[in-house]
Order: structure tokens, then sequence, then C-alpha cells
């Protein structure tokens, strides 16, 4: 293993225990070992399958591996802003803008889009189901006193919710391991959380639909346009960093936006419903 690769597993493995994070790596296979590119993402896209279907395309068409470390957004940040990855592609566009406008960003590209959902028990004991106005829900949710599930990771999710949360007015760091329980995790073992406890939760679609343990939870909020989940690519800036692999980068971010790449996003289906849609200019 190279002195980059350790760097940035220990970085990585560092950051998850710091934050209880749970981090994924994902890879294309050996097929080409010695020419790769690392991109710092988050655990919705890990957590859908969209990368188990579009790297390997990727990586037939250009011979190039893809390793994902798979964060929330916050951290998938944090680690591009440290050189410990070569692209950036994640979900909270003002994040995303900061980080190309600081410098240590070339250009973000629009590259697709999904959207959140709020789920909860089938039950619904704070009466959201239904609804589309997602700020009045959490307010709802808020008043019940009703069980709710939270990232509380700084990934992209946590800061549309935390959004959400002051739209409605509601302080939740004041009632924080009350009702609104912060489980410092994945989308996937939050959503497990949020099921265990019979508890309300936000969650990407994509995550949601590729989620087995749902037991009593349905999606019972949608359709809010403050819901909508665009996700960017961005290839780290070599100026900051000189290792940043910018050719290699730049393939990869051109891909995702090409035609090519824009079909394989539109392809995937999870369980007959199309999880992410392009959205590349």
């Amino acid at each position: 293993m190279n002195i980059r690769r350790r760097i940035l597993f220990s970085v990585a493995a560092a950051a998850t225990l710091a934050a209880g994070l749970t981090a994924g790596i994902v890879g294309t296979g050996a097929f080409a070992a010695d020419r790769f590119i690392t991109v710092a993402s988050t655990t919705s896209t890990r957590n859908s399958g969209l990368y188990d279907h579009i790297l390997p395309m990727f990586t037939k068409a250009t011979g190039i591996e893809v390793r994902v470390v798979a964060v929330g957004t916050g951290q998938a940040i944090k680690l591009a802003r440290n050189g410990d990855a070569d692209v950036l592609f994640v979900h909270h566009k003002p994040s995303e803008m900061k980080f190309v406008a600081d410098g240590f960003g070339i250009e973000r590209k629009d590259v697709m889009y999904n959207d959140f959902v709020i789920v909860g028990p089938s039950s619904d004991p704070a009466k959201v189901g239904g609804g589309k106005d997602a700020a009045k829900a959490l307010s709802m949710i808020a008043v019940a006193k009703a069980p709710f599930a939270s990232r509380g990771d700084d990934s992209g999710t946590h800061k549309k919710e935390l959004g959400l949360w002051k739209t409605a007015g509601v302080d939740v760091k004041a009632v924080s391991g009350s009702w609104y329980r912060e489980t410092g995790s994945g989308m996937g073992a939050t959503l497990n959380a949020a099921s265990g406890m019979n508890a309300y939760a936000l969650t990407d679609r994509g995550s949601w639909l590729n989620f087995a343990n749902k037991g009593d939870l349905k999606i019972l909020v949608e359709g809010d346009e403050r819901l909508f989940n665009p996700y960017g690519v961005i290839v780290v800036n070599p100026a900051k960093h000189p290792h940043v692999k910018k050719a290699d980068a730049q393939k990869f971010a051109d891909w995702v936006v090409s035609k090519e790449g824009q079909a394989a996003i539109a392809e995937y289906k999870i369980k007959g419903h199309q999880a992410f849609f392009p959205s590349a200019k």
C-alpha cells in the first residue's frame, strides 16, 4: 500500500471513529489497480447501490478504477480539502460552492438529483401523513414529541434536516436526547434506528428504496420543493494539492455528465423505481 493510500485510509478511519460514522469504501475491483482515483462521496450514493451500477461502466470505458470513500457530505468535503481525494461527489450545493470559492475545487458541475422524503410509523402519531409541507410536518412532530431519528453527522441529509427544523422554528439542540435522537451514523444505520424505535426520519429517496429493514415505516411526506436533492461533482484543485490526479479525475467528472454517464444514471432503478435523475447542463 503506498503512502497516499495509507494516509487516506488512516484519515477516513479516524474521522469515522471521531464522528461515529460508518465509512464505506467502494471500488471497481482489481481491473486497473495501478491506475485509480479516489472519490470522496456520500453514504446515500453508496447505500442506493448507484456506484455498483455506474462505476464498472466508467472503468471499462477508461481503464481507471474508482475508489470511493463514502461518508457524510461534511466529512467528504473535509477529506477533499485535506487532499485525500481527487474528486468530490456530494449533495449540499452551498457547501460545494464554498469549496470551489475557497479554491479547493476547480468547478462544480450538476450531475443528478432525487428528493428527500419524511418516513415514519404507519400509526403516524404526529398526523403528518399525506402532507407536502416538510417544515409544517416537522413542527407537528415536535408538538407531538414523537420520536425522530436524525443522522446528526453533518452530512448533506443532516444539513437539509437542520434547515427544515429552522424553518419550522424548532430548536432541536434543546431537545436532543429526548424525543429527538441523533445517531451520528450514516443513512442506513439511521433508518435502522428509526425502524427499531418506530420513529420519524428524513431520508433521501434512493437510500429508502434500497433499504430492506423498513418494518412499520412508510413514506408520509413528499413533494415539497424544499426536499429537492441535487448532487454535484468537483475535481479537487491541484494548485492546493499537487498530488491530485487531475487528468484522470477530470475524465471521471466529464464522464458522469456525458451522454453515456447520464444515461447510466438514468437507467439505474431500485425495485422498478428510478433512483436518480440526470441534470447535467
